[in-house]
């Protein structure tokens, strides 16, 4: 399990999305795992290096000892840090990249306005469920996801019944500790394009200096709590964090820079 020290390993799915971003940055720069690897259908450039010498296509590097090099992987800021390229359509068939993991985090997901209903549901549900039985089966003993808030199997509305749904697969899936966080409307300076969501976060922005918890999150925060809850002691098999729970915990972990 990852320590202080800069011992383990872990794995990051999703690293392409805001709060995934924001994640890897957070491992990489608090040294906190041995060995850092990002899993995705694409390859991401990282602090401006060249991806071709962080990506290993399907299938991860095997396990080195610090200080070690080679094709897949590179060794900054104090952990190995390598990426996977994967088929989610072939998931089964990257079963190595998910080996040899403690912890793994997860911050996979799409919209339905970008992917339809049917690939909304494949990727917020099925392909996260589907890694987590990798993850489980590879070794993984803690599995942190990101859902949303008011996620729930029984809702009316697609995107927090999907959300429900894909809690309990994941639960199911039996880790030694699962921890699931539930934001609110992400706050974050998006890559895409998204006007009417950027219109939505000015006025979150607003809101939250008077209700700082209520309504929105940083990506950031989100982030650093995810860290957070691998450093805390567990509060059961599973724990479930909402928005409130999550600035709090975000905020036990000082940014980089403030300590």
């Amino acid at each position: 399990m990852a320590a202080a020290g800069g011992g383990g390993s872990c794995f990051v799915l999703g690293a392409s999305g805001e709060t995934g971003r924001a994640l890897l940055r957070e491992l990489l720069s608090r040294r906190l795992f041995a060995r850092v690897t990002a899993i995705g259908r694409r390859r991401l450039s990282l602090s401006g290096e060249s991806a071709a010498a962080l990506v290993r296509r399907g299938r991860a590097a095997p396990r080195r000892a610090r200080g070690s090099g080679g094709i897949g992987g590179r060794r900054a800021s104090g952990c190995w840090r390598e990426q996977v390229v994967v088929d989610f359509e072939r998931l089964s068939d990257h079963a190595a990249a998910f080996q040899g993991h403690d912890v793994g985090f997860c911050c996979l997901g799409t919209t339905r306005a970008k992917a339809g209903v049917a690939g909304f549901i494949r990727v917020d549900r099925d392909y996260v469920a589907q890694a987590a039985e990798l993850a489980r089966a590879g070794g993984c003993k803690h599995f942190i996801l990101q859902s949303s808030q008011g996620a729930n199997e029984h809702s009316r509305f697609l995107y927090l019944r999907v959300k429900g749904e894909v809690e309990n697969l994941v639960q199911a899936v039996g880790f030694d500790r699962c921890t699931i966080l539930r934001p609110a409307v992400l706050l974050c300076a998006r890559q895409e394009s998204r006007p009417a969501e950027w219109i939505a976060q000015q006025f979150l922005s607003l809101v939250a200096r008077v209700f700082p918890t209520a309504y929105s999150v940083p990506v950031e925060t989100v982030a650093r709590a995810m860290v957070a809850s691998v450093l805390k002691p567990g509060g059961g098999k599973v724990e479930v964090l909402e928005n409130k729970a999550i600035h709090e915990l975000g905020k036990a972990v000082p940014q980089q820079g403030t300590e």
